[in-house]
């Protein structure tokens, strides 16, 4: 059993780092990072150009307590992340599924941010 989950995880941190080449933000194009735990799901909007996190939300701040770890509070966070990008005129990022599939809980997470004006 512990081998499978770090078999898993070794996986995903191969895909991550696959798709890093890639993926960089910059102060006009952050990039979207999302990261599910067992617990909690974590937005940070990140510049990559001088290392600095612009904007972020989680389900571990005071006021987003409630929402809880399924598909409509994954919307929900995004929401709440496109809302803040948007207060600080960020209007577009670079996605960063940071090695997850691009369903369920990440797919929520973006449709969230689309749904509130974000665009990517």
């Amino acid at each position: 059993m512990i081998r499978k989950m770090l078999d898993k995880d070794r996986k995903r941190l191969k895909r991550k780092f696959h798709i890093r080449k890639r993926i960089s933000g910059t102060a006009e194009r952050p990039r979207m990072s999302v990261f599910r735990s067992n617990r909690s799901l974590y937005i940070q909007v990140i510049d990559d150009t001088v290392g600095k996190t612009i904007a972020s939300a989680s389900t571990l701040e005071k006021d987003l307590k409630d929402i809880k770890r399924n598909v409509e509070g994954a919307e929900k966070l995004g929401e709440i992340m496109g809302k803040r990008l948007l207060e600080k005129n960020i209007k577009t990022v670079v996605f960063d599924r940071n090695g997850y599939l691009y369903h369920g809980l990440v797919k929520a997470m973006a449709d969230g941010a689309r749904k509130a004006g974000i665009q990517f």
